[in-house]
């Protein structure tokens, strides 16, 4: 074979060379690197600094995490049969090599060693913060396990990347395996024209007839949210809220597996629940605090949710009579936009020209260069895994380069749905970061660009203030380093800049007529403002619910069926009755997907959202692009990574704890006059 490109850390990181024959002997040997590395920070007999200490430690990882970063990545973007095979290969040996460090007795009494030198006593801040989190989390991690224990643990984290990683791919084999084929044009009634060429050529593509729909956001959404047929509306719905419940992709014994390896591993670690396990080093410390929190907003929501779904049904009789049956779950959508449209004379449809792919990721640059002072140039000089991707450069006002970022937004067969940031290098001392965005906006058709629908703005805003969290991170220490932060506070920087996508000052800079090059209509913005608010308690209802569920499901002490668990859960969340059937929660890959991921954590997104209404009060009072501010943002919540608290972070920013009327008064919900604590 070849030299091997995961053998060795590379900034300009070769996808095109990198294939499935080198996964497995590549991260073979750097495991073995990483295994000999860690036992001689043990084995050392010298006297404990630092450097040799949890300096070492953090090093010793480094090169197996990129090479495994990079294959994970690879294979959300690029499958294959052969990359699938090899990456789950080598998934278990490595889950259980990091299951194993903190259980490593010789190294666990290094560390403690250390941490009584007073060497360790005058560590600056930050390396101090790193010691102090390695201790912890060495003990959260069973450091203290007898050998019994501390052998199960490794098992259960072995197992549960297995299931997670097979989870995974259970949910996008099956979203690829669905198509609806439509053939007759009479059925497309109500569609848009954008979402008819979509579907064409994606029946073209596939040497196919008619109008071919899937299960990926840019073909499923239009159909749920345009077409009038009912009966396909809820085929579709059907389809997608069952997705990974029948064979060979069942994700339902995967579920139950999961959740009770979890709940195991909690036990073991003397916690009441993988809930309480999770959050202990996160801005809500428990399970209780969080569900508090849930149902606090659940209680200022219920009344306006109740509401809004009465206005709903009683619009739908308003156009076809007082004997419309009650809604069905594939009716929401369809009729909450001609609501919508009814009430504000707005129809998404007619944004779409204003939004060119292109033109948004300029305008993503332009926001950024006038909040935080960095610039943005093309390289075309980096390798790439797909054609499409592009490269760029983040630039101080000095022309140093801060970091470098690939951005992939179209769907293809190959690349799993939804949207995401990476970090794939994190650099420290002065070296540049490397991250990417990946999205699945809606595909160019025919000459035509990629023109993009609002909420598909908002969602590429959102990954690249994940991004730019990333790219300006100013700490010496890689693993307290951009997003490594808290995960209720890591969306603070990504939500708040979905601000920006409704202020008029911020769309000028880029939201112009992909023909005319013509700004948005005064007419059309106003009426996009006031729809904001539509229907916000049901999207809050709706994010409530997931999170809901996700504490129900995480904090079990008894054996139960999750499905039902979470049905039961949905049902109180939701605007319909749901069909016994209903599985999202087989597809809930935020959960499932991944070891921890966003489990017992869900609720992060509406913390972090009650964070970025209040922190984005400061921009508006001082001007959207006052640089002062901007500066402290950047300075407060994005350089400093982990290396502080992050609510000592947020109060530096802020001048005081978080409050959570400024997000009721975004949503049009009555404000009430509580804090978060």
């Amino acid at each position: 074979m070849t030299r091997n490109p995961l053998l060795q850390i590379q900034f300009a990181i070769p996808f095109d060379e990198i294939r499935p024959e080198h996964v497995v002997p590549a991260i073979e040997e750097l495991l073995e690197r990483s295994k000999s590395e860690i036992a001689a920070i043990g084995a050392s007999a010298g006297p404990r600094t630092y450097d040799n200490t949890v300096g070492a430690l953090e090093r010793a990882t480094e090169t197996l995490e990129w090479a495994m970063g990079i294959v994970g990545h690879l294979e959300s973007v690029a499958t294959s049969d052969a990359l699938r095979t090899a990456y789950n290969a080598v998934q278990p040996a490595v889950a259980g090599f990091y299951a194993a460090i903190p259980l490593d007795a010789s190294l666990w009494g290094a560390v403690q060693a250390y941490a009584r030198t007073q060497d360790a006593a005058s560590l600056d801040a930050t390396r101090r913060r790193h010691l102090t989190k390695v201790v912890a989390d060495f003990r959260r991690h069973g450091a203290e396990l007898d050998a019994a224990g501390k052998a199960r643990l490794e098992a259960l984290d072995t197992e549960l990347a297995r299931a997670t990683t097979s989870f995974s791919q259970n949910v996008l084999d099956s979203t690829h395996a669905y198509e609806l084929v439509i053939d007759d044009p009479a059925d497309l009634a109500g569609l848009p024209h954008s979402a008819r060429e979509a579907a064409r050529e994606s029946a073209t593509a596939k040497g196919m007839a008619g109008w071919r729909f899937t299960l990926q956001a840019p073909s499923y959404i239009p159909l749920l949210t345009y077409l009038d047929d009912a009966s396909i509306r809820e085929r579709a719905y059907r389809a997608f809220n069952t997705r990974a419940t029948l064979a060979p992709h069942d994700n339902r014994p995967l579920l139950r597996e999961i959740l009770a390896l979890r709940c195991e591993k909690a036990r073991l670690l003397g916690f009441a629940s993988f809930t309480d396990l999770v959050l202990e080093d996160r801005m809500a410390k428990t399970a209780a605090r969080a569900l508090e929190f849930v149902d606090e907003l659940r209680e200022k929501t219920q009344e306006a949710f109740a509401a809004e779904t009465a206005d709903l049904l009683a619009f739908r009789r308003s156009l076809e009579g007082p004997a419309a049956p009650p809604l069905q779950p594939w009716d929401v959508s369809y009729y909450a936009e001609k609501q919508r449209k009814a009430l504000y004379d707005f129809d998404d449809e007619a944004l779409r020209p204003y939004f060119s792919a292109q033109r948004v990721i300029e305008g993503m640059f332009a926001v950024v260069e006038r909040l935080y002072g960095v610039s943005f140039r093309e390289n075309p000089d980096m390798p790439t895994w797909e054609p499409s991707v592009r490269c760029f450069d983040v630039l101080t006002e000095d022309d140093e380069l801060l970091a470098s970022f690939y951005v992939d937004v179209l769907p293809r067969e190959t690349k799993r749905d939804g949207a995401w940031m990476h970090g794939l290098l994190c650099g420290t001392n002065g070296e540049p970061h490397l991250g990417l965005i990946c999205a699945n906006v809606t595909p160019p058709v025919g000459d035509r660009p990629a023109l993009l629908t609002h909420h598909e703005v908002e969602t590429l805003f959102h990954e690249f203030g994940h991004l730019m969290h990333h790219c300006l991170s100013r700490v010496s220490v890689r693993s307290l380093a951009g997003t490594n932060v808290a995960w209720d506070f890591v969306e603070l920087p990504s939500q708040i800049m979905e601000n920006w996508c409704w202020e008029r000052e911020a769309l000028d800079l880029f939201a112009h007529h992909h023909e005319t090059g013509a700004p948005i209509p005064e007419a059309l913005f106003g009426a996009l403002r006031r729809a904001r608010t539509f229907r916000a308690a049901s999207s809050m209802m709706r994010q409530l619910g997931f999170a809901a569920a996700d504490l129900a499901l995480h904090s079990m002490d008894t054996p139960r069926d999750p499905l039902a668990v979470a049905l039961d859960v949905a049902r109180k969340h939701a605007p319909t009755a749901l069909f016994d059937e209903y599985a999202m929660i087989t597809s809930f890959t935020h959960l499932f997907a991944h070891p921890v991921g966003y489990a017992g954590g869900y609720y992060s997104y509406k913390w972090a959202e009650v964070l970025d209404a209040d922190a984005f009060t400061r921009f508006r009072a001082a001007g959207i692009f006052d640089r002062a501010v901007g500066e402290a943002f950047r300075r407060e919540i994005l350089e400093p990574g982990d290396s502080r608290d992050a609510i000592e972070l947020y109060r530096t920013f802020m001048g005081r704890d978080p409050q959570v009327e400024p997000l009721l008064e975004r949503s049009g919900l009555l404000p009430a006059a509580t804090s978060m604590r």
